[in-house]
């Protein structure tokens, strides 16, 4: 074995993986600096270009409202899926609290959400994980959600154009379909 080949970091697998039942993690590596990955997370205007829009009060246990419209997220944008609302919103409340680093919310009745924040040279390693799904068709539907969310924070973080939001996540919903145990 070659000594140097335990040097380079493996490559980031793109699709959510299962870490236990009901969890879902997901990783993707942004430019930094940590601050600014932070402020996508934190900060209503920068997190309503990638996922959604919501005043987050920065104090353990705040209640806060997250306001999704996908269809502002590309330009233009792709045909909505039947069954999804223009704007959907949900409450959600700061569970733990270390910024830059860590930032866990409860997701309405879908379990909890943690993001975690870690150097890596100039870039930033985001880790989500969403805890407590509740069945195979929660993972389904918020494994393609969150990979597309993140991938549109990747595009946004490097100043390009995302791809347009529903067709991806029509996409990446049969994927997660084939990829995940039944």
């Amino acid at each position: 074995m070659n000594a140097h080949a335990s040097l380079e970091p493996a490559p980031l697998e793109p699709y959510g993986v299962l870490i236990a039942p009901g969890t879902l993690k997901m990783e993707r590596l942004l430019p930094g600096p940590i601050e600014r990955v932070w402020a996508y997370l934190t900060e209503s205007d920068m997190r309503r270009q990638w996922l959604a829009a919501g005043d987050m009060p920065m104090k353990l246990n705040a209640s806060f409202e997250l306001v999704w419209r996908n269809d502002d997220l590309s330009d233009p944008p792709s045909k909505r899926p039947e069954g999804f609302s223009e704007v959907l919103r949900m409450q959600s409340r700061i569970t733990e609290l270390d910024p830059p680093r860590r930032l866990v919310i409860s997701w309405g009745a879908n379990g909890s959400v943690s993001f975690e924040l870690e150097h890596r040279d100039r870039d930033v390693l985001l880790t989500v994980i969403h805890r407590r799904l509740p069945d195979r068709a929660a993972i389904l539907m918020f494994g393609a959600g969150w990979h597309m969310h993140l991938d549109t924070l990747l595009a946004c973080a490097k100043g390009q154009n995302p791809q347009p939001f529903w067709n991806g996540w029509t996409r990446l919903k049969t994927d997660y379909d084939r990829r995940m145990p039944a």
